[in-house]
């Protein structure tokens, strides 16, 4: 249970660190700020599941939060920061 812990906040870390050092996104582009938007849904929801003791479910949102930053950088909507 430790590892799984460990492991959902340092997810909830790196999404945060990724969504902040989003670059060249066009904020008035639809698709951009989609991606963006869900990205950070996904953190708040993270947040909440694990305000609720759900690391599991933090987990997950955190990884789909990476997914659509992911997505959106390598359809070349911005770039993000890589190296922590």
């Amino acid at each position: 249970m430790a590892e799984l812990t460990e492991k959902t906040h340092r997810y909830e870390s790196l999404l945060t660190k990724a969504l902040d050092s989003v670059e060249d996104a066009d904020r008035g582009d639809s698709d951009t700020m989609e991606a963006l938007e869900m990205a950070e849904s996904y953190l708040e929801d993270g947040r909440r599941f694990l305000e609720d003791g759900d690391d599991v479910n933090a987990l997950a949102a955190f990884s789909y939060g990476h997914g659509w930053l992911d997505a959106g950088a390598r359809f070349g909507l911005y770039e993000v920061e890589t190296e922590w």
